[in-house]
């Protein structure tokens, strides 16, 4: 903080160097190296030389881009985000989301005191249980929003007794200052910006994820929820037996991540995910289940079909499908309008005219029995995945190159992070009840 005043200094502007987050608190978890410090210039000016200081402090750093630019440095063993604000007078005269943070590190150190493990407490349940974090990859909650509820309930014990009664739709309002009607799932009134929800990020699935667990463990309490046992990569054996056990069809479609930060990629990859789960239900295929993943320290394969293009450093996208049958009959039924609908019955059977049987009525409405064009689920998706929407990035992405691996084949791939992965899915499970 000193060398940013420093440079600040010699770069002729007035820059006041402000550590926020946990950091500033006492809150932060055991082994987190993650520090972030603002540069806050004043209203009316430009954030541009709080962005050159910032390049400064450093030798290694990146520049990265949220609402606007700033900086991911390496400094002395610590990863630091070098973010420039306005340091307003008024919570309600932010010019940019990030120039509340410092309002909120004032409103919680002044009521934090004494709480601090407590707050630890509950960061570290949370991080065993999954559902810490705000980034859209966990859609659970951050560490301001936990630390709101240590000061909502009084203690770690208090906010899982809370928690245990909470229902959709539950609002916490520290300050009563509820002014507007939010629909997420649950609403945290942000205390120094009463038209934000704090909680905003959070998915309902990790709400009572969390309210579950919170019953759980005040029923038979454990150390194991803070520091649960880490998954282990399955072997090519125990993978094998778990697909035998399973007797489903899982489908692996893998290729290259571009190079961007995750609360992008992991929105796009969401909305992949469920394309291509429609295109599959669309060609009459049910699944059990779904999931994806990035997994930034990999390598992507080249060679294995001998179609994805090598990586420029985003790592590989996967997308892990599960069917109940891979290969359907080759006919299919299809419903058509009420026999009784003249003009509509009359095209739906102009537009089926060579079908394997039918038409006939059934249950008042016109049938046809036709022939499939694709049999097989890795057929169809790899006849038509290319061409779904899959998001702004990973569209063409995808369409560079992607591999498909279906049941066995599976086992081709070999990397660690994609064997914990899997061994999470196929077990699914968590602590609530």
């Amino acid at each position: 903080m000193s060398r940013i005043e420093e440079l600040a200094m010699a770069a002729g502007f007035e820059g006041e160097a402000v550590l926020v987050g946990s950091a500033a608190r006492g809150t932060w978890l055991s082994g987190d190296h993650d520090l972030d410090v603002f540069i806050g210039v004043p209203e009316g000016s430009s954030l541009l030389p709080a962005l050159e200081v910032a390049r400064l402090v450093a030798p290694k750093f990146e520049e990265r881009y949220a609402e606007h630019a700033y900086v991911h440095a390496l400094f002395d063993g610590f990863e630091v985000d070098l973010v420039p604000c306005y340091m307003v007078e008024d919570a309600s005269e932010i010019i940019s989301a990030v120039d509340r943070t410092p309002f909120h590190s004032r409103y919680v150190s002044a009521r934090i005191t004494g709480l601090e493990d407590e707050v630890l407490l509950l960061k570290q349940f949370m991080k065993g249980i999954g559902v810490y974090g705000s980034e859209l990859k966990v859609g659970g909650f951050s560490g301001y929003l936990a630390e709101l509820l240590v000061i909502r309930y009084g203690s770690f014990v208090g906010v899982l007794e809370g928690a245990s009664r909470w229902r959709p739709g539950e609002v916490i309002d520290l300050e009563g200052h509820l002014s507007r009607s939010h629909e997420d799932p649950m609403v945290v009134v942000d205390p120094v910006d009463p038209g934000r929800n704090v909680a905003a990020a959070l998915t309902l699935d990790r709400m009572f994820t969390f309210a579950a667990a919170s019953r759980l463990f005040l029923r038979e309490p454990s150390l194991e929820f803070f520091f649960p046992l880490p998954a282990s990569p399955l072997t090519d054996d125990e993978l094998r037996e778990r697909l035998a056990e399973r007797r489903s069809t899982l489908i692996l479609l893998e290729f290259a991540a571009p190079d961007l930060v995750e609360d992008v990629v992991f929105p796009q990859l969401r909305k992949a995910e469920q394309s291509i789960r429609a295109l599959l239900e669309r060609g009459g295929f049910s699944l059990l289940r779904s999931d994806a993943d990035c997994h930034r320290g990999v390598a992507v394969p080249y060679g294995c079909q001998g179609e994805i293009s090598p990586s420029e450093g985003g790592g590989v996208l996967r997308i892990l499908l599960e069917l109940e049958v891979a290969v359907l009959p080759r006919v299919e039924r299809r419903f058509g309008p009420p026999a009784w609908e003249e003009d509509h019955a009359k095209k739906f059977v102009e537009s089926h005219p060579d079908p394997l049987s039918g038409p006939y009525v059934e249950g008042g409405r016109l049938v046809v029995e036709v022939a499939r064009r694709f049999l097989g689920a890795e057929d169809l998706l790899r006849s038509q995945v290319a061409g779904l929407s899959l998001g702004r990035h990973l569209g063409p992405s995808l369409r560079r190159g992607y591999n498909i691996y279906m049941g066995e084949e599976i086992l081709e791939v070999k990397d660690p992070e994609f064997r914990i992965f899997i061994a999470r899915y196929l077990s699914a499970r968590q602590k609530v009840g």
